[in-house]
């Protein structure tokens, strides 16, 4: 008999192992939450001590059929007592110059939402049974005519409208090959990568040559809404955030309601698991996925634009530098949630807010490029399923053919 079949004959030790597997993720995100400002305990102790208490948790877990919570327990168990003997050799005070929770939870945040708006977006196109691996081309659109458009019109709005146009006729260019022309979803979505990178290279040189884009003055950047000027948590964290951070919070939400609360979203599902059936009952699955893939890439293209125009204020060759790839990874971590994909993007964007920050320790620059190398790691061990199976949408990357 297997642990997993032990363990749904027997509720009492199953329950006891999901609550140990709960317990050691929490153990050992406590034991490092120990040893960072304000609490700041640098005796190597700690970390070893809950690290190993995390670890047992997991193993208990694991054994008692729970392998999803139990290898999550261990992983945290692993990466609490590396990074917590890291936070040791940095020292009281460079940890305190460096850790500052509000400015680092507002960074999280700006890494984030280019992700947080590509996920949304892979979640509709992969909802109604499209792979969309051309995010990261789509985004890379959005990224280079939102701000040729707001350079053009001297207008931000304009421009982020012109990037979403450009994102979407972009994903319809991909829909044709994958819903109407029934091509490899996977080779479709690598080639309007390469379609994208080349474009936005070619009309960058082109247009802007050897000097780059101009310098944006403040009519044509997105700008942030200053709710708060306090020192205080609330204020350094949330006080002063990008308008379209805000606006991927509402769009999580709209999201949310939208593709489990609405016929609409209904059907956009139907389409995504079984398009036969959703096709007998009068849904049109050509329709459904062309619009559904279509608004993926205006999706997309916003992140992008918040790059170009709300972050950065610049436009470089190849700027999103795989952001879509980590998007995707964050939609299989999320199990094709939306918020479970936000979780996921804010998970990344801190590992990208926290490397940033570290680098101002000195001879830590090695250690910032490891947590910068994080969000990649991670994208691997998504795709790979290491820690629990994601499971897509039944019909999901295979193309519907009319009968």
């Amino acid at each position: 008999m297997t642990t997993g079949a032990l363990a749904e004959r027997i509720p009492g030790d199953a329950t006891a192992a999901k609550f140990a597997g709960t317990a050691g993720i929490a153990a050992a995100v406590l034991g490092y939450w120990l040893t960072l400002p304000p609490v700041t305990l640098t005796s190597h102790a700690v970390p070893v001590v809950f690290a190993v208490a995390a670890a047992a948790c997991g193993a208990y877990a694991i054994v008692n059929g729970h392998r999803r919570l139990g290898w999550g327990a261990v992983a945290a168990a692993i990466l609490t007592l590396a990074l917590g003997l890291l936070a040791e050799q940095a020292g009281r005070g460079n940890l305190h110059t460096a850790v500052v929770w509000g400015p680092l939870v507002a960074s999280m945040f700006v890494y984030a939402t280019p992700l947080t708006y590509a996920a949304m977006g892979g979640l509709y196109s992969e909802r109604s049974g499209v792979v969309n691996i051309g995010l990261e081309g789509m985004m890379l659109t959005g990224a280079f005519f939102g701000i040729w458009g707001a350079v053009q019109t001297g207008s931000w709005v304009l421009g982020l409208l012109i990037a979403m146009a450009s994102g979407g006729v972009l994903a319809f260019i991909y829909a044709v090959f994958a819903i109407h022309l029934r091509s490899d979803q996977i080779v479709g979505g690598t080639a309007i990568n390469f379609l994208a990178l080349g474009i936005t290279g070619y009309l960058f040189i082109d247009i802007y040559g050897s000097n780059g884009t101009p310098g944006m003055n403040n009519a044509e950047q997105i700008p942030n809404l200053s709710i708060s000027s306090s020192n205080s948590f609330f204020g350094q964290g949330f006080g002063d955030l990008n308008l379209l951070v805000w606006v991927s919070f509402a769009l999580l939400i709209l999201t949310y309601l939208f593709v489990f609360r609405t016929p609409f979203g209904l059907r956009l599902r139907a389409v995504g698991e079984h398009p036969r059936a959703a096709d007998t009952v009068g849904i049109s699955v050509f329709k459904v996925r062309y619009a559904a893939v279509t608004f993926s890439g205006m999706l997309s293209a916003m992140g992008g634009a918040f790059l170009s125009i709300g972050f950065v204020h610049s436009f470089n060759q190849n700027m999103t530098e795989g952001r879509g790839f980590i998007a995707l990874a964050a939609l299989i971590f999320g199990k094709w949630r939306p918020g479970g994909a936000f979780a996921a993007a804010l998970l990344f964007g801190f590992s990208s807010a926290l490397a940033q920050r570290l680098a101002a320790i000195p001879n830590w620059a090695t250690y910032a490029v490891l947590f910068q190398a994080l969000p990649y790691v991670l994208t691997l061990v998504a795709v790979a399923g290491v820690i629990g199976r994601s499971i897509p949408p039944a019909a999901d990357g295979q193309p519907y053919q009319k009968q």
